[in-house]
């Protein structure tokens, strides 16, 4: 387990009838950004909501930074941290008191300290004594990702870490979280719909359709296989089903 930042094995999801998730597996090695693809309703969310301990799954195991994560979960969740865009703050508190919160919760030591270095690494500075509430999306979702990083940590769960910033924004919240990826050694599972995105910053990628993982490998890997232009064509062939996937799943069937 010690080489795996995550490691699923037969996770499972039920809701009365409905099956969130059927079994799927993967892993996250130490040290990598996975990306974690599908259209609505594949089953991120609730893959997502599992690995946060939100969730409890139907069967199946769990393990994350070399622990079992069902049954030892807080020793895990301090080294752990979420982000997204759909996930509000309190509204009246400021940026500043938000973030303050969260680094009392997570025990960061020097933790004056420790925000500076978030405000001015992500260009959070000059409305950080503004009220959440009055912030644009894209301020949000830069508090968000400030949130995410304040206790520093091993594993980071980003679901659309760069929804509604600008081109240059993004880009720069892109390559910051590379250096902090390079620095620190931390692991990142990387939930997005901008494939161009996802192409760049991510080792490998897990495509999910219908609560399972039908295709999995490296971006360029993927592209090559399916022979596409980029991920996004191939995103597309695998959620539709079409083109070389659906071909091989036709073959796979009457093996």
């Amino acid at each position: 387990m010690t080489a795996a930042a995550i490691k699923v094995e037969q996770l499972s999801k039920h809701y009365g009838a409905v099956e969130a998730l059927a079994g799927i597996d993967f892993t996250v090695p130490r040290g990598s950004v996975c990306g974690l693809l599908g259209a609505n309703g594949a089953g991120k969310t609730t893959t997502i909501a599992i690995l946060l301990g939100l969730l409890t799954p139907s069967s199946g195991r769990v393990h994350i930074l070399g622990e079992d994560f069902l049954a030892h979960r807080y020793r895990v969740l301090p080294r752990m941290n979420f982000s997204s865009p759909y996930v509000d703050l309190p509204q009246r508190l400021t940026i500043e008191e938000n973030l303050d919160v969260y680094a009392r919760l997570y025990g960061v030591r020097q933790r004056r300290q420790r925000l500076a270095e978030l405000f001015e690494s992500l260009d959070l500075q000059a409305f950080r004594r503004r009220a959440y509430a009055t912030l644009s999306a894209g301020q949000k979702t830069r508090v968000a990702l400030a949130k995410a990083l304040v206790n520093e940590p091993d594993l980071l769960l980003l679901d659309e870490p760069t929804a509604s910033l600008d081109p240059d924004t993004a880009d720069r919240m892109r390559r910051y979280l590379k250096n902090y990826q390079a620095a620190t050694g931390a692991s990142i599972l990387f939930a997005s719909h901008n494939m161009a995105e996802v192409e760049r910053i991510c080792d490998q990628v897990l495509i999910m359709r219908a609560g399972r993982i039908v295709d999995r490998d490296a971006p360029a890997a993927l592209i090559a296989r399916h022979g596409r232009a980029n991920l996004e064509e191939v995103f597309l062939d695998v959620v539709r089903n079409t083109g070389r996937h659906a071909r091989s799943e036709e073959v796979s069937r009457h093996e």
